[in-house]
């Protein structure tokens, strides 16, 4: 999303913002979290430290909700029909974007707010996120503004330990999603800025020394797997786990071998209870209790994983352009929607689906591109050059994309068709052509030299 130089509005300076009107969550789902989560028509000045929502005039829709809301800041002063002839066209061009059966009466009527806190208030209240929620979340976010604003290191520990009570799991969530944010839009002094108050958050607050310990157990645990090596049984697993010294030692090492805790794993403990007694048996008794509560828990959070991501698949594929959405929503294509993605393009294809399965494959089609190193490419239209003049045409225009890992990836491509040639009748013209461009690299930068 491109970025728009805007003046601070308390010190005037200019500054980079992402400003947009129109945030149509049917089209574009990852609409609502730029609006939400101050990603857009939101100020943060480097110079003055102000942050605060822009004066900008708001479409939000949302067919699923028969959502169409709006808001025109008051302190632009325009008159009615001027506000109307500024936010009518967003409006026709979210009618245009439906199709006829899903243009209801909802669109006749659009809700205006006075102000952009409750136009929030009401995208969140169609969530079922209730008042005491919101006030909640702004609470936090007061907070951490408050602490980005104060320079004395004691000063902000003290506040710290006097605002214990907001510091719990969804602060610090929140906290992490302005970090990634931060990230995303390439602000890097902010981003530090949120890195450096992290670290005192979690080093003097209870909630964060939770935190910490957590994560401690975690290396724990890693480092007891890892010294178990390719000789962890079932068996021995278990011993691990009854030698396990904390509960959340235990939970750690549970979330990293879930896969492992199947139907044999259950019998072989049942059989260690069965011929135990005493003390023994009932520790090991207990031991079984935790284990299954702990699966169920870790089994349950995956399920729900599972249906957002098929439902943010699914509103990928309810878009108007497949291919747009997929790009716009990329940050969100995380290992476990792919592994949906995965499971629907087998399902469309094994159904003969053959609708379904091409818009699944302009998805992928996506995905694929922005996950293919640029050598890649580079190499590619090397290849479909004509012949070595525009070979060496193209070296010289973009002599800066020339690398050691380029030439690397071509020496291994050529490995790889090498091999494949008995089999794939193409194999031997890939090789031809990539031994010619690696050749045409080679004299190409031996000029170079000699110059």
């Amino acid at each position: 999303m491109p970025q728009t130089q805007i003046a601070c509005p308390r010190c005037r300076q200019v500054i980079s913002a992402h400003v947009e009107q129109l945030f149509d969550v049917t089209a574009d789902p990852a609409a609502k979290q730029r609006l939400l989560g101050n990603q857009s028509n939101y100020a943060r000045c480097q110079f003055c430290g102000y942050e605060g929502p822009l004066a900008t005039p708001i479409v939000y829709h949302d067919n699923e909700k028969e959502l169409l809301l709006t808001f025109f800041p008051s302190e632009l002063g325009l008159p009615v029909n001027e506000q109307e002839k500024l936010v009518g066209p967003l409006i026709s061009q979210v009618t245009n974007r439906l199709p006829p059966e899903k243009r209801k009466a909802y669109l006749l009527r659009p809700q205006s707010f006075l102000t952009h806190q409750s136009l929030l208030e009401r995208i969140l209240e169609a969530d079922g996120v209730s008042k005491e929620s919101i006030n909640d979340q702004q609470k936090r976010i007061g907070l951490i503004q408050r602490l980005l604003q104060i320079t004395t290191p004691d000063v902000r520990i003290e506040i710290i330990k006097q605002e214990a009570a907001l510091l719990d799991e969804t602060f610090f969530a929140l906290f992490n999603r302005l970090i990634e944010s931060a990230l995303a839009q390439g602000q890097q002094q902010m981003a530090q800025a949120l890195s450096g108050l992290q670290n005192e958050l979690l080093d003097h607050s209870e909630y964060g020394q939770k935190l910490k310990s957590q994560f401690t157990e975690l290396e724990e645990a890693v480092k007891t797997l890892q010294a178990a090596g390719q000789g962890l049984t079932r068996e021995k697993l278990l011993e691990i786990f009854i030698e396990a010294p904390s509960e959340e030692r235990l939970k750690a090492l549970v979330s990293m071998t879930r896969n492992g805790l199947d139907y044999s794993f259950f019998q072989i403990l049942t059989e260690r209870i069965d011929a135990a007694s005493g003390d023994e048996k009932q520790k090991l008794e207990d031991l079984r209790s935790r284990l299954l509560d702990f699966t169920n828990q870790i089994d349950k959070a995956m399920e729900e994983q599972m249906k957002a991501a098929d439902a943010f698949i699914e509103s990928i594929l309810a878009a108007p352009d497949i291919t747009q959405a997929t790009a716009q929503n990329m940050n969100q294509f995380n290992e476990m929607v792919v592994q949906v993605l995965e499971t629907k393009l087998r399902e469309a294809s094994q159904k003969q689906d053959g609708d379904r399965l091409q818009k699944l494959q302009q998805m992928v089609m996506v995905l694929q591109q922005a996950s293919t190193p640029p050598e890649i490419g580079f190499i590619q239209d090397l290849m479909d050059a004509p012949d070595e003049a525009a070979i060496d045409k193209m070296l010289t225009e973009r002599e800066g994309e020339i690398s050691e890992q380029m030439t690397g990836m071509i020496a291994s491509l050529m490995q790889q068709m090498e091999g494949q040639q008995e089999q794939n009748p193409e194999a031997a013209g890939m090789l031809k052509k990539l031994d010619g461009v690696y050749k045409a690299i080679l004299k190409f930068q031996m000029k170079k030299n000699m110059q």
